[in-house]
């Protein structure tokens, strides 16, 4: 009995000298791995800082020149300005929002809530999915398609901030799908169980749950957008205009402009781009700043 119960002792002090073993292993392995994400984040930031030293290093001065922000575009690099460029974006962001916010939501929130487990719905996840990775340079000849020719818009404003809004749609239906998805069972059951309707539950616990999910995939699609030249170049948007645009108008954007202002030989061009593009960044991140207040105030919520 004694020498049975010695063989279990051993067997016990084998087993855990072995997990001792494992877990000092797997910390090991923990930290290299740490060490080797961290190391990829530094360098990813000392690319992000030398790319922005560079381009405030050409473009500060050209960016606060008077009138630079204010005045249209000229054919001599040190004068003239960008303001129809930003007009344009900046409509070009507001479309894509109002267009995309509601339909993205929509679409997510009848695949998680209402459509039922089928193979179509899988498939219309599946397409989504795959939508979402098609390059930029497809949406535009799409636009292009449909609504320069079909609908008849022509190279118009809103031609571009459709054919965004669809190069904009996958992303958010992904990210606001996974984002109602987060939302507990229990907080829909609680409702249930009270008695209100499907719809104002979604209304009253699911969405309010889901907003900062919805709005970080609504910052990422609209940063994407109003970034995006290539689509908008096969629309029909210019590199030059002498007046503010409207949505039935000839237009311009930011990327547009940097696409424009760097093809140009003379020397004082490769400044005003960097200029635009430190312009293109202040837009985002503001747009980003207002969209994460948002999110922030509907979390404390």
């Amino acid at each position: 009995m004694s020498q049975t119960t010695t063989f279990q002792r051993d067997d016990s002090l084998d087993s855990a000298a072995e997990f001792t073993e494992n877990v000092e292993s797997r910390e090991t392995l923990g930290k290299v791995f740490e060490v080797i994400f961290l190391l990829g984040l530094l360098i990813g930031l000392f690319i992000l800082a030398l790319l922005l030293f560079d381009i405030l290093k050409d473009g500060l001065a050209r960016f606060v020149t008077p009138g630079f922000l204010t005045e249209t575009p000229s054919r001599f690099p040190d004068q003239g300005g960008i303001r129809p460029a930003i007009i344009s974006s900046v409509l070009l962001g507001t479309v894509v929002i109002l267009v995309t916010v509601p339909i993205g939501v929509g679409a997510a929130l009848y695949l998680e809530e209402y459509a039922p487990k089928a193979w179509w719905t899988a498939i219309i996840e599946i397409n989504i999915s795959n939508l979402a990775g098609v390059p930029s340079i497809v949406y535009g000849l799409l636009g292009l398609g449909v609504f320069n020719y079909l609908l008849g818009f022509g190279p118009a404003l809103v031609s571009g901030a459709l054919t965004l809004s669809l190069l904009s749609l996958p992303v958010i239906i992904v990210t606001a799908r996974e984002a109602i998805r987060a939302v507990p069972d229990s907080l829909r059951n609680a409702s249930y169980g009270l008695g209100v309707t499907k719809w104002r539950t979604i209304r009253s616990h699911v969405l309010p749950y889901a907003v900062p999910g919805i709005l970080t995939g609504v910052i990422i699609s609209v940063s994407r957008a109003i970034g995006d030249a290539a689509s908008l170049i096969v629309v029909g948007a210019v590199g030059f205009l002498t007046f503010n645009p409207g949505l039935f108008q000839r237009f311009m954007a930011l990327p547009i402009q940097i696409y424009s202002y760097i093809t140009r030989p003379e020397p004082g061009f490769a400044n005003a781009a960097a200029a635009t593009i430190i312009a293109l960044l202040l837009l985002i991140l503001v747009l980003n700043g207002v969209a994460i207040y948002i999110r922030q105030r509907f979390s404390i919520r």
